[in-house]
């Protein structure tokens, strides 16, 4: 897909793996929509350089796990630019618990998560795929966790939440062809304010270092590197679709801790 001219709507692009979607992109000629609930500063920080990329940008507020809020964001896209070529569905949400802890998660938890991180995509994709069907194309990109794969991750709802997004993009991949494509890109460990803020600085550092010591590759992923793979899903994959793509410097193969976004 050629997304010079076109239009992106990322989700959670305020900022980490959102944030630098919005940037490669603007950098590559495609218009974005930047999304966000609570961090509007940063948002505006994030549209600020994406205009200075020299693309028009278009700023919503809004929560994924609200329908109107996602039907609001595509109609502003679409009557703003009159097409939405790509979806990145990357708004999260978490708890930090550990699995073993089987009392630290209740009902309304799960319910909170699978709200924002399973929901919340599928209302998005609900929102832009008549659009993308009547111009004959679109892309979708999940942004998922290894925690899906592999059963690892902040919390046993994460994990749950992350496994049926993985599902489910394999279910509208079929639901939605010719005309759209959906993938999943499935993040390990990603440096940033996400993971310091859940772990704790002093368990967090540790495991940069482990992933920079043990892992295959010898590096701890950023934010990045995550949106280097979804844009791929975007331009550069048109045969592709119900894919997931790990994005883990090889930590998944063995040695490094197992830490997912």
């Amino acid at each position: 897909m050629d997304i010079k001219g076109g239009v992106t709507i990322i989700t959670g692009s305020a900022t980490g793996v959102g944030a630098a979607c919005a940037k490669m992109l603007a950098a590559k000629g495609c218009n974005v929509v930047i999304n966000y609930t609570k961090s509007e500063t940063e948002a505006r920080e994030t549209e600020t350089a994406c205009r200075h990329l020299g693309v028009q940008t278009l700023l919503c507020q809004a929560d994924v796990s609200s329908d109107a809020d996602c039907r609001r964001m595509a109609t502003a896209a679409l009557d703003k630019w009159g097409r939405i070529d790509a979806l990145i569905n990357n708004a999260g949400t978490t708890q930090f618990v550990d699995h073993a802890n089987l009392e630290g998660l209740d009902a309304g938890d799960f319910h909170r998560i699978y709200a924002v991180n399973v929901i919340g995509p599928f209302q998005m994709i609900r929102a832009v795929a008549p659009a993308m069907k009547a111009a004959g194309h679109g892309a979708v990109v999940n942004i998922s966790s290894i925690a899906g794969v592999m059963g690892i991750g902040s919390s046993v709802a994460y994990t749950a939440s992350k496994g049926a997004l993985n599902t489910m993009t394999l279910s509208l991949a079929r639901a939605l062809g010719p005309e759209i494509r959906v993938n999943t890109v499935c993040p390990g460990f990603i440096q940033g304010r996400w993971l310091r803020a859940g772990l704790g600085d002093t368990i967090y550092d540790a495991a940069v270092a482990a992933q920079q010591r043990n892992t295959p590759l010898r590096k701890a992923g950023t934010p990045e590197d995550m949106a280097q793979a979804a844009i791929w899903f975007v331009e550069g994959a048109d045969l592709i679709t119900g894919e997931f793509l790990i994005v883990d410097a090889g930590s998944h193969l063995g040695g490094a801790p197992l830490v997912a976004r």
